[in-house]
């Protein structure tokens, strides 16, 4: 059966890098299914292999073996010009270093990502000055990356990921480069969205904060899964 919008369902997935006679094996036989409006965490220590489960999920790299189920797509056999439309309606993505382009206010990088939905200007910018106001940047619409706080850019990077109203946002370390307070304001606004929206969250991190507000941690260790922890109701 396909899964429904927002469901991941990885199955039997090994994964090296390098050619040729010279691979290194990152990640072995994984097996998970992730569903519609879950709020998911990734951990584990350096190079246990959450990025590349992340870039995986994302269709950014191929499996060796397995399959990578999305909403239900085997976006594992995907075209590269298949992935990137699959990428844009289905997909929203927040970085720890924020990605925003220097050079465009909060309003135009917001509005990014709609430039290629056929939308006119007018509703374009309608909808990223609404889904900005909701995550609390009124008043900030017309500043620049550098005019803003950390916390404040990582709202604009949230609105941009939100702004296409995608059934999953995946989150590289989000919080990585924020104080705890800022931290705990992100995680609230971020959980916020996944309740109101049943958008699912697959959230890499090492921060502790971020797993015990989770719904459920993965834990990976040397390239495996080695525990699934739900949170207690």
């Amino acid at each position: 059966m396909k899964n429904a919008a927002g469901e991941l369902t990885v199955t039997g997935v090994n994964h090296s890098y390098g050619t040729g006679k010279i691979k290194v094996p990152v990640l072995f036989d994984i097996n998970l299914h992730i569903s519609k409006g879950e709020f998911v965490a990734l951990c584990g220590s350096s190079g246990s292999g959450k990025s590349t489960l992340l870039n995986l999920l994302a269709g950014l790299t191929k499996p060796d073996e397995g399959s990578v189920m999305v909403s239900g797509e085997e976006i594992s056999r995907y075209s590269e010009n298949e992935l990137c439309l699959f990428r844009r309606k289905s997909m929203g993505f927040i970085f720890q270093s924020y990605n925003l382009l220097p050079n465009l206010t909060a309003l135009e990088n917001v509005e990014l990502p709609l430039i290629f939905s056929g939308e006119s200007v007018r509703k374009r910018r309608a909808r990223a000055k609404e889904i900005l106001e909701h995550v609390g940047l009124t008043g900030r619409l017309d500043h620049k990356p550098n005019e803003l706080s950390g916390g404040q850019q990582q709202r604009v990077s949230i609105a941009r990921a939100l702004v296409n109203q995608p059934s999953i946002i995946l989150a590289d370390e989000p919080t990585g480069n924020l104080d705890s307070k800022t931290e705990q304001e992100i995680l609230t606004l971020m959980r916020q969205m996944n309740k109101e929206n049943k958008t699912t969250f697959i959230i890499v991190t090492h921060e502790q904060e971020v797993a015990e507000q989770s719904d459920r941690v993965i834990y990976l260790q040397d390239g495996r899964v080695v525990q699934k922890r739900t949170r207690p109701a």
